[in-house]
């Protein structure tokens, strides 16, 4: 992602990924391992207090699972950038300033 270096861009680019970043479905921390060949489903891991845990997860529900770790990727992915816009727009916010008491 390109960032400029104008304050004002900056802000509205970071307010156009804020409203992307609502969720569409219950985000899921976690990732799906395929299991033996002889079971249909897969199990899904996760991090729960410091451990890894380990949940079977039936064939039925495997694109619903799927889904919510995409979109936990995807929501993680957007504030990333959030993130990024928003240090570029604390490190702006003084040429901004100046820029604002230069004006008639």
């Amino acid at each position: 992602m390109r960032v400029p270096k104008h304050y004002t861009l900056i802000q509205r680019m970071r307010d156009a990924r804020m409203k992307l970043c609502v969720p569409r479905c219950a985000p899921l921390a976690a990732s799906l391992v395929r299991q033996s060949r002889n079971r249909s489903g897969r199990q899904l891991t996760l991090k729960d207090q410091g451990k890894t845990r380990t949940v079977y997860v039936p064939q039925a529900l495997m694109e619903e699972v799927a889904a919510s770790i995409r979109e936990h990727q995807r929501i993680r992915k957007l504030l990333a950038e959030i993130t990024q816009l928003e240090l570029a727009r604390i490190a702006a916010y003084g040429e901004h300033q100046r820029r604002r008491a230069n004006r008639p």
